[in-house]
């Protein structure tokens, strides 16, 4: 994946609310609803929401811009004890000059470890480096993407039943909401189709059983973590969804019926005479499907004043001002 930053377009010292602006301006521009004609629409928008899964959250941040992970929030790798990061065993630092060595092979029937021992830094790859050798000829290939931002990665070495192989996929809330299909491919290059059932939790795990690497007593299975992206409009708090409802002066003073969108079609939503910005609206079953019954939806009111400068409307509220003067904050 590219670099999160530029996915986003924004800059190394931009501040968390111009990443997030630069998110919320993508994500509308992307969502694969407004670009149907669009069949990259969907592996654009796939990438701004995974961008953002690194920079919207500060902790990750911080860790990607440290280099402890990559862009896709996954561990780089650091080195190990008794070595500086990505130093090998000439440096002379961690091993006696007869160590023992784990070591790892792969063939008939699966992953096999062993154990020898021999001088630091010999050849014949008895060494660090040849250990490291062996894992990345092991995995090449077992980590690759797939469809839909899908990573994957061997869950053990261990003979016997084939390794499980844990994957990691992200998806829309909407889809989180209603369900979806999506076809996934595996490192042995085989297609699947992955049906993420409607309701699915934030880092719930779906078990596709028989389908991880294969051993001589048979294959083990695919573990696919489903994470819900960020999502424009909507936030999820537990099966609630909430929602920040912009209305005019004219709507928030005067009453008004206005529709309200929700992960389904939009609703009607009456707004009373004299609502304040701030004010939250729940709208029973409108929000997150689970198990134990569909979350509501919370419309929290947020007053948007007009777009452009207007001398009416300035001479307006100076008079109000002046003849209705009133302190919303005296009891604070």
């Amino acid at each position: 994946m590219r670099d999160p930053y530029e996915v986003l377009g924004v800059d190394r010292k931009a501040s968390a609310a111009d990443v997030k602006s630069a998110f919320r301006r993508l994500a509308k521009k992307l969502h694969p609803d407004a670009n149907k004609n669009d069949p990259k629409a969907a592996s654009r928008f796939a990438e701004v929401n995974a961008a953002y899964e690194i920079l919207g959250e500060e902790d990750k941040r911080k860790a990607f811009d440290r280099g402890e992970i990559d862009a896709e929030g996954k561990p780089r790798f650091q080195g190990f004890e008794g070595f500086g990061a990505g130093a090998g065993p000439r440096s002379g630092a961690g091993f006696g000059p007869e160590t023992e060595f784990e070591t790892f092979s792969f063939g008939p029937e699966g992953f096999t470890r062993g154990a020898r021992r021999g001088r630091a830094g010999a050849g014949g790859g008895g060494g660090f480096g040849g250990f490291e050798e062996i894992l990345r000829e092991a995995f090449a290939g077992a980590a690759r993407r797939g469809g839909g931002g899908t990573t994957f990665e061997g869950e053990d070495f261990g003979g016997g039943v084939g390794a499980n192989v844990t994957a990691a996929l992200t998806i829309s809330l909407p889809d989180a909401a209603h369900g979806v299909s999506q076809r996934v491919r595996l490192p042995s290059g085989k297609d699947v189709e992955v049906k993420i059932p409607a309701g699915i939790a934030n880092g719930q795990q779906v078990r596709l059983r028989g389908q991880g690497m294969t051993g001589p007593g048979g294959a083990g299975d695919l573990l696919i973590t489903v994470s819900i992206a960020p999502h424009h409009t909507f936030t999820l708090d537990g099966n609630d969804i909430r929602l920040d409802l912009p209305v005019t002066l004219y709507e928030a003073a005067l009453g008004a019926t206005i529709r309200a969108p929700t992960p389904d079609p939009p609703v009607e939503l009456t707004i009373p005479p004299g609502t304040s910005g701030g004010r939250t609206f729940r709208l029973k079953g409108k929000g997150f499907p689970a198990k134990d019954g569909r979350g509501d939806l919370l419309a929290t009111v947020r007053i948007a004043l007009p777009p452009q400068a207007d001398p009416d409307f300035e001479a307006l509220m100076k008079k109000w001002q002046t003849e209705r003067p009133y302190d919303p904050r005296k009891d604070m």
